[in-house]
């Protein structure tokens, strides 16, 4: 009898949690919140592996870089899916950019001993796909074409500091060919070839050092996870830090018939030759080379002493290029809210490859197209979301975020009124460790969703990812800082948002809240042919567990975004975030700010910084408390379940209001395309908080700075009294 009670108080307590959790549920009413549950239960079941499966091995059946027949041909399959699915108003938009693709390049070293470079990589017997005929040989997207004999110098990692040591040493570039790797430590590829080509090289080979992606970590295809011998990362070293997109259109879209800028007047292109290596060809230049010995920090995974060269290994390099204007195709369908359609809720993944992209993107791929399948379902069967689920399949943003990029700028006004927000998965999976990015106006939203997800693991998706932070941190590496935000709900979500993504236009030129899903690994081959079906299959999710997780992640995150009695934003959240990224500022800059202690400090009269941030710091407290009071009224006003449509209305179109405010017309002070005060990106792609203040005291430009610091007081402030208007319609 005792076993019995226990056992029936244990399924009452079970049954009382579950419904306490489904009538608790960020932006809705107890009773929709209900309803909620029930919606994301029948989604959640109809993704499945053998799906994902499927979709993936069709996406990574041939090459599909941007602008080739095979990924034009994918475009007008997903279309037709699209439209099999239930979606509707499905279209395929032409964007004609300025593309790239390669003609040619080769690469000997001519002295001291002769080396012809194989730039290509060499197939796996176990991998059929590996010996295709279509894989390119290596190739930099938007290099330069060109001719040069010279001698070789090793950069390192090809950041300005590298070539401070270079001249320290004796050693000049000016018209070398610089050797350097691609990471330790990272940054974008198109960062080291405008670096090389502000240091007056002839020309930069980008190598892949064992030490970073190869079999100094362990294993390699086909054996394990890591880069072969002949493994090439290719990609595009565009300048997109600076305009992303089109070069030849920036800031407006590249449409059919649209005006262009000529090409020497596109601040985006390089001006220098570039080429990607395997290390199998980088070792000869490496082993051969002359000059004084690298230090330890610059040593890498080859069995050889690395020296920084400079006279005795000279190479000729030739590398011819098709850079033309060709068209990129992006597919957008919708799901047509039933009750608020003029309010967006954009998802979006790229689809181009490098070759295959067996993880970039096409595990997002497959990811998506599981999603929509299950979202055209409900939707077939009038299960339809409150506001409208726009779709896209981006093209070209391995090229410099184009596709998004351009569809942005052509839908920017409708996007900057309709838009609640843009959730992005480039890569699905390359492993079981989930990190999740988002504003932090939307980290407690992410947190709050990831509890009601079953990891593969056996977890909840929540506790997988708080126990894969925890590992991260104790580690060293963690991608993001425990109470980043300063609360409970935003200690796992990363609120530091750099570039690199589709993301990218919506956060920092529309001026829409964005979050970003991935799961990641052990992963050596990236951007390579080895990226591919068989290494998903081995290595990074094989059972497709993950893909399907993604899935239901990124299909339930848009439900709730879509189906919210009111928008589930988090205003206090995002003021302690903004206050760390000032606090954090004036920290790490405190000596510059406040210059040497004075005579004056030292005869009692106080010392007045370079720039004053007390004003900004107010300005948060007051945004901190209009903050807490309407999310306290919101609760209130969820809680008691007293839906007001037109109250609702203005309620939302407000708080989609506050992210648009963070906007500068006039953008950061030398890259006016980025306007988002809070967010930004180094030339790196690295995130940068408060990117034109930041920018300008790092660079001790005082005045700059203090045209920054008002500019983000007065965001604050004009947010402040909105969210204070929002609060009164509340009472």
């Amino acid at each position: 009898m005792k076993l019995t009670s226990a056992l029936l108080l244990c399924s009452f307590l079970t049954g009382f949690i579950a419904q306490a959790q489904q009538t608790s549920i960020m932006g809705f009413t107890p009773a929709h919140a209900a309803n909620e549950a029930e919606i994301e239960k029948e989604f959640k079941v109809i993704p499945s592996p053998e799906e994902e499966q499927k979709q993936h091995r069709l996406f990574t059946a041939e090459p599909h870089v941007a602008g080739s027949p095979r990924n034009n041909y994918l475009a007008r399959y997903i279309a037709g899916e699209w439209r099999k699915q239930g979606l509707e108003d499905v279209v395929i938009r032409r964007y004609d950019v300025y593309g790239t693709n390669p003609k040619s390049a080769s690469l000997e070293m001519i002295a001291p001993v002769k080396y012809q470079a194989t730039l290509q990589e060499e197939p796996i017997a176990a991998d059929a796909d590996t010996k295709n005929p279509a894989i390119s040989r290596s190739w930099l997207g938007f290099s330069i074409s060109g001719e040069v004999t010279a001698p070789v110098v090793y950069a390192h990692s090809g950041n300005p500091e590298d070539y401070d040591l270079l001249r320290k040493n004796g050693i000049s570039v000016k018209g070398k060919i610089v050797l350097v790797r691609y990471s330790n430590p990272y940054s974008y590829r198109g960062f080291k070839a405008l670096t090389a080509q502000r240091e007056g090289a002839a020309a930069i080979l980008i190598y892949s050092d064992p030490q970073e992606d190869g079999f100094k970590k362990g294993p390699v295809v086909p054996d394990g996870p890591w880069g072969p011998e002949y493994h090439i990362q290719r990609g595009s070293i565009t300048y997109d830090f600076m305009v992303p997109g089109d070069p030849l259109t920036p800031g407006w879209a590249s449409v059919p018939g649209a005006k262009r800028i000529p090409v020497d007047q596109a601040v985006s292109l390089p001006k220098i030759m570039a080429l990607p290596l395997s290390w199998h060809d980088a070792e000869p230049l490496l082993k051969n080379m002359d000059g004084p010995l690298a230090p330890p920090d610059w040593q890498g995974g080859l069995p050889i002493q690395y020296h920084m060269g400079g006279e005795r290994v000279r190479v000729h390099m030739k590398v011819e290029m098709d850079n033309s204007i060709q068209p990129y195709y992006v597919v957008e369908g919708r799901i047509r809210g039933s009750e608020r359609p003029d309010e967006w809720v954009v998802l979006g993944n790229h689809r181009d490859a490098w070759v295959f992209g067996g993880v970039d993107p096409s595990s997002g791929t497959a990811s998506m197209m599981e999603m929509t399948r299950a979202l055209g379902k409900l939707a077939k069967e009038g299960k339809r979301p409150r506001r409208t689920i726009v779709v896209c399949s981006w093209d070209g943003e391995e090229v410099g975020l184009t596709g998004s990029t351009e569809w942005g700028e052509q839908f920017a006004d409708q996007l900057r009124k309709n838009a609640v927000a843009y959730i992005n998965v480039d890569s699905s999976t390359s492993g079981p460790n989930f990190h999740g990015q988002a504003v932090a106006s939307l980290a407690p939203m992410l947190v709050e969703t990831s509890r009601s997800l079953e990891d593969p693991s056996g977890k909840n998706l929540y506790d997988a990812w708080k126990a894969t932070m925890q590992k991260e941190k104790d580690q060293g590496n963690a991608s993001t800082q425990f109470n980043n935000s300063g609360t409970e709900s935003g200690t796992l979500a990363d609120t530091r948002i750099g570039s690199g993504s589709d993301h990218t236009v919506f956060l920092n030129f529309i001026g829409m809240p964005v979050l970003g899903l991935e799961f990641d690994g052990d992963y050596g081959v990236y951007h390579s042919a080895y990226d591919d079906y068989f290494w998903m299959n081995h290595f990074g999710d094989p059972g497709y567990r993950y893909h399907t997780l993604m899935s239901q992640l990124w299909g339930v995150l848009a439900l709730r975004l879509s189906n919210a009695d009111l928008l589930p934003f988090d205003f206090a959240t995002y003021a302690d975030n903004v206050r760390q990224f000032v606090n954090e500022l004036a920290k790490a800059n405190e000596k510059n700010m406040w210059g040497e202690p004075s005579s004056a400090v030292q005869s009692g009269v106080a010392q007045q910084p370079k720039l004053d941030l007390k004003p900004v710091l107010d300005a948060i407290d007051a945004f901190d408390a209009a903050g807490k009071d309407l999310d306290a009224s919101v609760q209130r006003a969820l809680t008691a379940g007293n839906a007001d449509p037109k109250l609702d209305d203005t309620l939302n179109r407000g708080m989609m209001q506050v992210e648009r405010n963070w906007l500068n017309p006039n953008g950061i002070p030398g890259r006016p395309w980025f306007k988002h005060i809070l967010y930004g990106a180094r030339f790196t792609y690295a995130h940068l908080e408060l990117p034109g203040l930041t920018e300008a005291v790092e660079k001790q430009d005082w005045t700059t700075a203090k045209q920054q610091a008002d500019i983000l007081q007065h965001a604050l402030e004009k947010n402040t009294q909105l969210l204070q208007d929002l609060n009164r319609q509340l009472h």
